[in-house]
């Protein structure tokens, strides 16, 4: 059996992947991914998603310069998670400029901006 058919799928043949800093532990980002951005992950040696909003892959960094180098790949127990363990180039996971998108926290009975923006997404987003 192939390792792809392995995973359980979404019903639009998605599944979610969670971006993990391989140094820190920290938990950088989650993104979903297809069978073919999963391949192209592998093959590459790079994190390579599929964007729903966009519907096309999407190369973590391929406008930003902030790359995703793949250095673990695991499937959960029940095979319907991925967890990419990652050197996160640049140190910017999310696209408004912060280390990780999970920069809010909950804290009496409101979220919370916990991370600091290290640079701002005008300088490396284009559009």
């Amino acid at each position: 059996m192939d390792w792809l058919d392995s995973i359980k799928w979404d019903t639009d043949g998605l599944v979610p992947a969670i971006a993990q800093d391989a140094q820190s532990g920290k938990v950088l980002m989650m993104a979903w991914m297809n069978r073919e951005s999963l391949q192209l992950t592998v093959d590459e040696g790079r994190a390579i998603y599929w964007s729903r909003s966009r519907q096309k892959l999407w190369r973590k960094g391929e406008e930003s310069g902030h790359v995703q180098k793949l250095k673990d790949l695991r499937l959960d127990c029940d095979a319907d998670v991925l967890l990419l363990s990652v050197e996160q180039l640049g140190g910017i996971a999310c696209h408004t400029g912060r280390e990780r998108c999970f920069y809010r926290q909950y804290q009496d009975d409101q979220w919370v901006e916990t991370d600091e923006v290290l640079k701002d997404p005008a300088s490396f987003y284009k559009k």
